[in-house]
């Protein structure tokens, strides 16, 4: 039953990559990991794969209708990649197997804590994407984003893209929209193609022995095929659907989704 509930969440998720251009990436560690038992390392290294994959295929579309500018995407990827390497070769090998809670008789597992972090993330994206916001003030409109600031938001989204395995669509949507001033239309295919260099470079930096080992690819290439059709499907529907009302149901799915990855870390199931 759980088996049959991944493959569906697989197409989901497609679906919502197409979809919105990013936030769909965030549910593959919980599928793997939650549906179908995968570690939470090897999920990590799983989903950037699957993601960098699928997301380069769905890229595709947008390039033919000149969806994608690729001047604010290198702007905002070539720092975000720095943060990629950083969290996949820095800060993931830095974490102990095993830390113990001082004062308490209580031990965190690596895993839990990626999970937690993982959590964290979508509870933070779901407020995100909830949160109702007024137009923009006429100064606000019309500032210039600086280059620090453009570059610190590629290299936060490329830590979170690293570190828990997600491409980081629900963070990339929001910048390009409110701080490059990449019209909607173009931000969903400008974000794909960000997503796409994020992921791909965090797996190929993370590479090891000990990270390939555990993949399985008669797992891996079915998955990929099946979510490559969701994102067909949202890549579709894409022009046909709100946008408001798309961003709303995500979150709220996010939400839930967040809060039960929390939940099980906190009560241990």
């Amino acid at each position: 039953m759980l088996e049959a509930l991944g493959w569906i969440s697989a197409l989901v998720m497609g679906l919502t990559l197409g979809l919105m251009g990013g936030g769909g990436a965030i549910l593959t560690v919980p599928i793997l990991v939650y549906l179908f038992k995968h570690p939470a390392q090897q999920a990590t290294t799983e989903s950037l794969l699957i993601v960098g994959s699928i997301s380069l295929y769905g890229l595709s579309s947008y390039i033919s209708r000149k969806l994608v500018d690729f001047r604010m995407a290198f702007a905002f990827a070539l720092p975000a990649l720095f943060g990629v390497v950083g969290a996949r070769r820095g800060l993931l090998p830095l974490i102990p197997d095993r830390v113990n809670v001082p004062g308490l008789n209580f031990t965190l597992e690596k895993d839990a804590i990626i999970l937690s972090a993982f959590a964290a993330v979508m509870l933070l994206a779901a407020r995100a994407m909830l949160r109702k916001e007024g137009p923009p003030r006429q100064e606000e409109a019309q500032r210039t984003p600086s280059f620090m600031h453009v570059g610190l938001q590629g290299i936060t989204v490329g830590m979170v893209t690293g570190f828990v395995g997600a491409g980081g669509g629900f963070l990339i949507v929001p910048a390009l929209v409110k701080l490059l001033k990449v019209p909607m239309e173009k931000a969903v295919g400008t974000s794909l193609f960000i997503i796409t260099l994020n992921s791909v470079f965090g797996f190929i930096s993370g590479l090891t022995p000990e990270t390939i080992s555990p993949l399985s690819w008669t797992f891996l290439v079915p998955f990929g095929l099946v979510a490559a059709a969701g994102i067909s499907i949202g890549t579709y529907w894409n022009s046909k659907v709100t946008p408001a009302k798309l961003k709303r149901a995500f979150g709220v799915l996010v939400l839930v989704m967040g809060c039960g990855v929390l939940a099980a870390q906190i009560f241990g199931s």
